[in-house]
């Protein structure tokens, strides 16, 4: 059984920022010289996420006004009255969208579909630094 962890740095703009990490991390599976197994895909932090969705302008914004209308940036939220740091709505996106994703890894490729990527999403409200975990599992 082989295991690897490894880290991806980005920067991100906060808001709904979705960054396509589909290659970056089969650079890391190819790295790894994993064959067979499983790609766990996890943001360490509660206002960040990790999904699969085609990567094409007109979803991504789909995607954020999906998010705008599930999960409003300007209802008061009693996390902001606690904190007074403003993004509520940032912890609760990041809650629905979950911290991690898992993706098979056969013949050293990422099993993803034709028109799916991995994507990292940055529900904050602010600019940030965000490291993403991949540990690969497998032989």
């Amino acid at each position: 059984m082989h295991v690897s962890t490894e880290t991806i740095s980005l920067s991100t703009e906060g808001f709904c920022h979705l960054v396509d990490i589909t290659a970056i991390t089969q650079d890391k599976v190819r790295q790894s010289g994993l064959t067979q197994g499983i790609a766990v895909v996890f943001v360490p932090g509660s206002t960040g996420g990790v999904l699969t969705l085609e990567f094409e302008d007109g979803l991504v914004h789909d995607f954020e006004q999906l998010m705008e209308r599930l999960v409003p940036q300007d209802v008061p939220y009693d996390h902001d009255r606690r904190w007074g740091d403003g993004n509520g709505f940032s912890h609760i996106r990041s809650a629905l969208m979950g911290a991690s994703a898992v993706v098979p890894v056969v013949g050293g490729r990422l099993a993803l579909g034709t028109w799916q990527q991995l994507l990292f999403a940055d529900f904050d409200n602010r600019r940030r630094q965000r490291t993403v975990i991949v540990q690969l599992l497998g032989e």
